[in-house]
């Protein structure tokens, strides 16, 4: 029984909140806007003290869903501030920054070479074995 009361205690004294870490602290939202009509069309911004900050707008897709332009932002260790600016519709999510490293060229060959291949009718299945 002691062994269990001892074992309890422990358990809450680990996982007590750790507050003397500066660097986990709360910041203050500066700007919290929503504005949602209802039909698909929405925008927003939130802006934090410690510049963390995002500005999206969406409005309805061809194919349901919603299609989003905006950027967010947010400090770096070195303090300087991440800015990135994207777009997600039908195309996927394209995201443009400093901060993305650039495909590297290889890649680019890659998918080069595939869609060579989808132009010349040639399929593969699952595993990466030719069909045709």
């Amino acid at each position: 029984m002691k062994l269990v009361l001892i074992a309890c205690l422990a358990a809450v004294a680990v996982a007590a909140p750790q507050f003397g870490n500066p660097e986990f602290r709360n910041f203050a939202v500066l700007r919290d806007d929503r504005v949602d009509n209802g039909d698909g069309n929405f925008n927003y911004n939130f802006e934090t003290e410690n510049g963390i900050s995002t500005s999206v707008q969406g409005t309805p897709g061809s194919f349901g869903q919603s299609n989003m332009r905006g950027s967010f932002s947010f400090p770096l260790p070195d303090g300087t501030i991440a800015q990135v600016t994207f777009i997600a519709d039908e195309g996927g999510y394209r995201a443009e920054s400093p901060i993305i490293p650039a495909m590297p060229a290889h890649a680019i060959e890659q998918i080069r070479i595939a869609e060579e291949q989808r132009a010349r009718g040639i399929t593969f299945d699952e595993l990466g074995r030719r069909l045709n």
